[in-house]
């Protein structure tokens, strides 16, 4: 099953003493990295651009290679420009749009130099705080160009948009599948697919598996970033510390609808100041163990036939005996 396990390299930064005693200020991205490097299991990295990506992009493959892991792809992140808080793709403001899709087109590139073809779009920024704020008809007309002319600058990198039901806005415009999707489609191209992150999943009062599903339907599933949390907020737990079972459903149905990407853990040990690699760990470890239940649940023709029949007590006895023991 999945093998490939990619991570967050801002969490390296988490509990710097542990690793840096001497340190004096914040570790740099290489630093991060080479403490990363250290996982045991790990094999990708996410970078962020442009916040990662200050040098030469090949030059930064080249380093991080030399370590022993590979670059997954990279993640915008619309911070550079104040001005991005109103909107990236949906900014009132035409020169400001148009400072957010060059932007992109420049991490777009960025993948390609890097050897990579995966470029992750979290529009956090595109959204809305008040009723009455924008019109609602233009800033979607707005969203979809955006995404049809990034999409287009380079039709052999895959382009995955990440969903989030707010934050920062207290609306995102592409908040859920649903409204990913449908952008997606009437965007029109075909190197566009979705990230589905778990804890976004739950607090936008979605079933993660069948999210999945849906995404696998309607478009391409190009990204799944694991975490947990208690479905009010982003909140960046391990692997399976709430909702254990919506986890190994999740893996199983990603499995079965053929994905094969990385699994990326998308987890915040910076914000109790854990040890981030003691913790990233024990999220390859649950995973590990998670993926080999689902693929014992996969061949176990009680839990199919549970399924066709709906009967929910059965599949729920299946599952218990998976995870506890009969």
């Amino acid at each position: 099953m999945l093998a490939r396990f990619a991570t967050r390299l801002n969490s390296f930064g988490s509990a710097p003493h542990l690793h840096w005693p001497d340190l004096v200020g914040k570790p740099t991205m290489m630093q991060m990295a080479e403490r990363a490097a250290t996982v045991d299991g790990l094999t990708d990295l996410d970078l962020n651009f442009p916040d990662h990506v200050s040098d030469e992009p090949a030059d930064i493959a080249r380093r991080i290679g030399e370590l022993g892991l590979s670059i997954n792809g990279l993640a915008m992140r619309y911070y550079t420009n104040q001005a991005f808080k109103r909107g990236a793709f949906t900014n009132p403001e035409e020169a400001v749009r148009r400072e957010a899709i060059d932007l992109t087109k420049r991490g777009i590139d960025a993948v390609r130099a890097m050897g990579t073809d995966l470029m992750t779009i979290w529009l956090g920024q595109d959204g809305f705080d008040y009723n009455f704020q924008l019109d609602y008809s233009q800033v979607w007309d707005w969203q979809v160009a955006g995404i049809r002319e990034v999409a287009e600058h380079d039709p052999g990198c895959r382009i995955s948009i990440e969903y989030k039901p707010d934050e920062p806005r207290a609306q995102s415009l592409l908040r859920d599948a649903a409204t990913t999707l449908l952008a997606i489609a009437e965007a029109g191209a075909p190197n566009l697919g979705v990230t589905i992150d778990f804890a976004h999943a739950l607090y936008a009062g979605e079933q993660p598996a069948f999210a999945a599903h849906l995404i696998h339907r309607r478009s391409r599933l190009l990204g799944v970033h694991l975490n947990d949390g208690y479905a009010k907020r982003d909140d960046g737990l391990m692997v399976g510390a709430v909702h254990l079972r919506s986890t190994l459903e999740l893996l199983r149905q990603i499995h079965k609808d053929g994905y094969d990407g990385a699994l990326y853990f998308d987890t915040f040990p910076d914000t109790s100041g854990l040890d981030p690699v003691a913790e990233c760990e024990a999220n390859i470890a649950t995973v590990r163990r998670l993926l080999a239940i689902a693929e014992r649940l996969d061949g176990d023709n009680r839990l199919t036939d549970a399924l066709a029949r709906q009967d929910a007590v059965a599949s729920q006895r299946i599952v218990n005996e998976a995870l506890v023991g009969a």
